[in-house]
């Protein structure tokens, strides 16, 4: 690698788009800001780490293989230097504008968007937290919450492993009166606090993990890899409020994956009202019963 005072090291690395959504989604990244980018033409997605700190380089480059390990995808890390220039102008490049429900807009802070009558705009710059918007998971959470908003939002909201924010803060924005979130991450908390505060919105984010139940909640999202929804149905399940109107959003699960999601869910109690297909990912809708 060469690098120069004027130039930022990073880690790269070429994967197939959807096991670079996922990869993100498990990533330790802690020290380093993860980002990519998809080329249309190939299919080829590239993602990039970019070191917190100069000697960071390591650190980049053994939480991505490990993440790759745990997907069971295979990576070659490659270790460049971009300038800073490019650097600093390369999220602007692949984000902009994005129409997420009918609803729903999300936006970067550099471009201006004149909101329409009824549309709630989510400000999101890209950073070290998962979500952004672009994700398939993510919007269809969003998608969830606008129109569980639109019947009644006069309800309590908990976010699972809220990332970067952005479903409570889109919840918050959307009606909801009672909007709650906790991540295991220290680093995500302060992402959505300052998120939060971006958009105008107060709520309450705390570290916090899967391994006890939480709420009762009248809405649960919990947009979480597959194998750890499972792992923790019960704790998940058992963070939903009784009642008709109770309803559980379960998300970061590939189509190839649903079925046993859905079964460990059901196996809770629960039952499945809806889903939603976008890409190779696959959200559901549940509830404590099924809706006539």
């Amino acid at each position: 690698m060469t690098s120069s005072d004027n130039s930022v090291p990073c880690v790269t690395a070429k994967l197939q788009p959807e096991a670079a959504g996922a990869l993100f989604e498990i990533i330790d990244s802690d020290g380093f800001t993860p980002t990519s980018w998809h080329d249309v033409e190939s299919g080829v997605c590239r993602v990039a780490l970019f070191p917190d700190e100069p000697g960071g380089v390591g650190r980049a480059q053994a939480a991505l293989l490990a993440a790759a390990a745990l997907l069971g995808v295979a990576v070659a890390p490659e270790i460049t230097a971009v300038a800073q220039t490019d650097w600093a102008e390369s999220w602007k490049r692949f984000f902009h504008v994005a129409k997420i429900s009918d609803r729903v807009v999300v936006r970067p802070s550099w471009e201006h968007y004149a909101a329409q009558p009824g549309e709630c705009v989510i400000t999101l710059d890209p950073g070290l937290s998962f979500g952004t918007g672009k994700h398939a998971t993510t919007q269809a959470c969003l998608c969830y919450l606008d129109r569980l908003a639109a019947q009644d939002a006069h309800r309590y909201v908990l976010d699972m492993g809220c990332g970067s924010g952005i479903l409570a803060i889109g919840a918050k924005l959307l009606g909801f009166e009672d909007v709650r979130g906790f991540d295991n991450d220290p680093d995500c908390i302060r992402v959505s606090v300052e998120n939060a505060a971006v958009n105008g919105v107060a709520i309450p984010f705390e570290v916090d993990d899967l391994s006890h139940t939480h709420g009762p909640a009248d809405v649960v999202v919990a947009n979480i890899l597959a194998p750890v929804l499972i792992e923790f149905a019960a704790q998940v399940a058992g963070s939903l409020a009784a009642g008709a109107q109770a309803r559980l959003v379960l998300s970061g699960i590939l189509d190839t994956q649903y079925g046993a999601v859905c079964a460990a869910y059901e196996g809770q109690g629960l039952v499945e009202i809806d889903s939603l297909l976008i890409g190779e990912w696959r959200s559901g809708l549940f509830g404590c019963v099924r809706p006539v």
